[in-house]
């Protein structure tokens, strides 16, 4: 039988030091991890606490992602890319559905096209000649609207690498608003070309 979230938190316990704490991980050595071990402690792990608080948008009526404050930067009729300014990553981006949906409630017909779109959308971010490789992310723990995240990472950093790189634009100074701009109307640009949809001025 799987744990319940009293078992699991007494198992993970069981691992901790006095103060609930765990021991750090592998990860802390991995070269792309962006912190020194030296000094590093875990968060002690908090006690399940049920049920959990509902996310932002689980009411459609009250939903922002429904009614985004500003013009998508492309779009087609169901999906929209949105550009996240001041990123330390070359070009952070949005993707999300028009409708309310979240992942698990994606018709079949639209997580095909998500399929598609993804690699689309990869070649697009790939294609600018300083990006190495495009990262997606879905966690949807903050919106109950289906949202991506895609992560530009540059050439050459190959410290920047895979699943720290969020963490990484985080703590990377914010890169100038016109080249994050320039990138973020060529990917618009080229995913109308290749895939369709409308790429919109800025």
């Amino acid at each position: 039988m799987p744990m319940n979230p009293a078992e699991f938190y007494k198992h993970m316990g069981a691992h901790a030091d006095p103060e609930g704490r765990l021991p750090l991980s592998r990860m802390t050595g991995w070269e792309i991890f962006p912190f020194e071990p030296e000094g590093l402690t875990v968060v002690p792990l908090a006690p399940p606490s049920l049920p959990e608080e509902p996310r932002h948008g689980e009411d459609p009526a009250e939903c922002r992602a429904c009614r985004p404050d500003a013009p998508p930067l492309w779009s087609d009729e169901n999906w929209q890319i949105f550009h996240f300014a001041e990123s330390g990553a070359p070009l952070v981006l949005g993707l999300q559905t028009r409708a309310h949906y979240d992942l698990p409630t994606l018709p079949d017909d639209l997580s095909a096209e998500l399929g598609r779109l993804i690699v689309h959308l990869a070649r697009a971010v790939e294609g600018l000649p300083h990006i190495a490789r495009a990262h997606f992310s879905r966690w949807g723990d903050g919106g109950a609207h289906m949202h991506m995240f895609i992560y530009a990472r540059p050439a050459g950093f190959a410290q920047l690498r895979g699943t720290c790189l969020a963490v990484w634009d985080d703590l990377l100074p914010a890169m100038p608003a016109d080249l994050q701009q320039r990138d973020a109307e060529a990917v618009a640009l080229a995913l109308a070309v290749s895939y369709g949809g409308t790429a919109t001025p800025a």
